[in-house]
This record gives C-alpha cells, structure tokens and sequence, in this order.
C-alpha cells in the first residue's frame, strides 16, 4: 500500500473526519428544518408532506467558476404567462457520479434593482430524478456572490429545493430550467416531489 493511500484511509477513519461529517450533517438538518418551519407557501399540517432525501455529503461539490462577462439578457419560460429576465453570469465546471459536467449560473436582471437580492445568483437544474422522485419541472439553488472564491465554487445539492409550483399550481411564474441545465445524472439530494 502506498503512503498516499494510507494516509487518506487513516483521513478517513480519524475522528476529525468523522466530527467533520457529523457537524455537516447536523448542520443541514437545522437547515431543513428553519427551510420547512419558514416555508410561505406550505403551511400546517401540509409541511408534514415535505420530503427529502438522506443528507449526504458526497452531493457537495467545488465546481470551477467561469465567469461570463456581458452575458446577454434573455427571457427565461416560467410556469405562468410571464417571462423573466435572466443572463448568464458563469459557468460551474464539476465532476459528479464520475461524469463531467457544466451547469449555468444565471442573474435575475429584476432582482438586480432589489438592495436585498443584488448579489444573488440562481442556479436551476434537472436531473435524472426530475418526474420521477422530484419536481417535474426542476428544482433550484441559491447562491450569491460571496459563494464566489477565486475560480471556486461549493454547490451544496442537499440544499436544492423546489419552486413554488410545485405546490400550488397556476398561481406563480417559476422559472422553467433551461435545457442547458439539465444534468444527465440522477441528483439523489435535495427536496423531493410534494404529494400532498
């Protein structure tokens, strides 16, 4: 065995590694938890109905940041009858389920005049759960410009929720996942479909 190797299997059985994980995975469930108890569309006994998968660490990646500089603004689809603007703020290059794979970051030109949400970046995707065990139609991720280090990246799929359509029907314009965002891997992570 070669000193490399063995000194990643003493990594990884040392206590440091496993409080690491733990402190993780405790933290996210605090996350889900204020996620649900704060959710403004699911309310009372329905958020009962919430479901997510296994908190699993091994769905946080550190993607490669390529900044797009003066992306075109676009008219992203949404659920409803109103389009929303969006451009291409960069690139995330990463590797997931031994695939290669690129994901867009878009920035919402609406929410650019909001002092609250000027820094932030929406991430929506696809993947191979999307109809099955998740929302037909996506689901997404925040982040903002402090997420941003250098070319670096960390995206956290635990964290991927749902739109707002996915509970109410017809009442909201959720942007609809470009094509470009759909990755051909199944995102075990996350939010799952709401079965009220």
């Amino acid at each position: 065995m070669n000193r490399i190797l063995a000194l990643w299997i003493a990594l990884l059985l040392s206590p440091l590694f496993t409080g690491a994980q733990t402190l993780y995975h405790d933290s996210m469930e605090v996350y889900i938890k204020n996620y649900v108890d704060k959710h403004q569309v699911v309310t009372g006994e329905d958020k009962k109905q919430m479901k997510f998968f296994p908190i699993n660490d091994k769905y946080v990646v550190t993607a490669r940041f390529q900044r797009v500089k003066d992306g075109a603004w676009f008219s992203m689809p949404t659920s409803g009858t109103m389009k929303k603007v969006f451009r291409v703020y960069g690139k995330l290059h990463f590797s997931i389920h031994d695939t290669t794979v690129t994901l867009n970051l878009y920035q919402s030109q609406q929410l650019m005049a909001v002092e609250e949400y000027r820094e932030h970046l929406f991430l929506p995707f696809t993947d191979r759960t999307t109809g099955e065990v998740t929302y037909t139609a996506g689901r997404y991720i925040d982040l903002t410009f402090n997420d941003i280090s250098g070319d670096k990246v960390i995206i956290d799929f635990n964290k991927a929720y749902n739109p707002y359509c996915a509970y109410v029907s017809g009442k909201y314009n959720c942007p609809i996942p470009p094509k470009e965002n759909d990755l051909p891997v199944a995102i075990l992570a996350g939010e799952k479909n709401f079965e009220k």
